[in-house]
């Protein structure tokens, strides 16, 4: 049952992100560096109220003349489903690579054929997997003008999703998030 909740400011958001999701220890990063803490995104992402702050905010930001959300796998599908529901556009759910099985669709849910598509990540580094999902999205018909994230990682993925003529909304920059931490790894 949803229950009435309180909206968040914006500052309130950032410090419960980073209470849910940055993790103090040892650990080694997909670099190879090792550092002691880490972020870890699945945390905010599985904490309902947190998803639900985060999608609020979100929500003015989707521009209006899309059909459908495109929600990437699989850090995107959370984030898209909840934003679907506050906004009432459909949601597809796409895959890293099609499967071999069943319908072998990369892109499940409704026909993307002609149809405007805004791309959602959680968090966006390079742009690497936006850009590769935007690729195989086009050949199978879709418009793609733009992308959300709720943390955009590093300004070069920005860039990256630009020179592709995709338009990119997120929520927080990452160094904004760890303002105020020593040399941030994750």
């Amino acid at each position: 049952m949803l229950r009435h909740r309180l909206i968040y400011s914006q500052d309130r958001l950032k410090e419960e992100i980073l209470k849910s999701s940055l993790l103090h220890g040892d650990f080694l990063l997909r670099s190879g560096q090792k550092s002691d803490y880490y972020f870890d995104k699945y945390r905010f992402e599985s904490n309902p109220d947190l998803l639900y702050q985060i999608c609020w905010r979100l929500r003015d930001r989707v521009p209006e003349n899309i059909d459908y959300l495109a929600a990437l796998e699989m850090g995107g599908i959370p984030i898209a489903t909840v934003l679907s529901q506050m906004i009432e556009k459909p949601v597809i759910f796409v895959r890293k690579e099609a499967k071999k099985y069943g319908t072998a669709k990369l892109a499940e849910g409704p026909d993307i054929k002609g149809k405007r598509l805004c791309i959602i990540e959680d968090v966006i580094t390079s742009g690497g997997q936006v850009i590769d999902s935007y690729k195989d999205l086009v050949e199978r018909g879709a418009v793609i003008d733009s992308a959300m994230c709720v943390i955009l990682r590093d300004e070069k993925g920005k860039k990256s999703l630009a020179k592709k003529h995709i338009k990119l909304y997120n929520l927080f920059d990452f160094s904004d998030l760890i303002e105020g931490l020593d040399d941030a790894k994750t």
